[in-house]
């Protein structure tokens, strides 16, 4: 494993040192043209939103099993998740309060479906507004970005994703900067977990998430890597 990578397109993208041995993230750059069959994917997300509802109806989130590791790198991070919720266990979270998915358009909506299924947070994001290399950090005090239909996202003391102009992504929320859209030619995806997580279970996430983005976006999954410490 490593703690830094370039992307296809020359720029760097680096786990900060401060991060060593914490965090492990599955990364993949996919490029469109995007666009999909829009009943199929909704009928899978309907159906895995069915399934969920009859696995956890009223369990409370500290007792489900699967959202044990996204609290966990939360809680590694001085977060209470049941205050600052990892966007994997607020999709749940809506889910079994019986309310629809977003439908968001196929990339975003393919994503949430791979988040749902194997419940750790996904930031995405639009290559092209990204500026410059990028580094996976704790956040400076004070520092924050305007979220996705929602006021500043707050990052000071906690894991984010910086460019050249700032933070732009958590795995609380992405932002407005650079979010995906139908414009989106290039996207990156991030798949965040603590550094326990066997690399392994991190490639067989990036499988499951770079299928559902070939299967329903039309993506073409150009680059794929695992970030994180080295196993025995």
């Amino acid at each position: 494993m490593t703690d830094g990578v370039l992307l296809p397109d020359g720029r760097s993208l680096r786990l900060d040192a401060t991060l060593a041995g914490r965090v492990r993230c599955g990364v993949l750059v996919a490029r469109g043209p995007f666009g999909g069959n829009g009943e199929d994917l909704a009928t899978l997300m309907a159906r895995t939103a069915d399934e969920l509802r009859g696995r956890y109806a009223g369990a409370p989130p500290s007792t489900i099993e699967g959202l044990a590791e996204a609290r966990a790198l939360y809680r590694s991070f001085g977060m209470e998740p049941s205050r600052h919720r990892p966007s994997s266990e607020a999709l749940l979270r809506r889910v079994l309060q019986g309310r629809d998915l977003y439908r968001l358009g196929c990339v975003v909506d393919a994503c949430n479906l791979a988040s749902l299924s194997f419940l750790l947070p996904i930031g995405l994001y639009d290559l092209a507004c990204v500026q410059g290399d990028i580094a996976l950090t704790v956040g400076a005090a004070g520092d924050a970005y305007a979220g996705i239909r929602k006021e500043d996202v707050n990052v000071g003391g906690r894991l984010a994703l910086y460019d050249r102009a700032g933070p732009f992504g958590s795995p609380t929320s992405d932002s407005a900067r650079t979010r995906v859209t139908d414009a989106t030619a290039d996207l990156l995806a991030v798949i965040m977990a603590t550094g326990t997580l066997p690399a392994p279970q991190m490639e067989g996430r990036l499988d499951l998430l770079a299928g559902l983005l070939v299967r329903h976006s039309g993506a073409q999954v150009t680059w794929r890597r695992t970030l994180g410490p080295a196993e025995a």
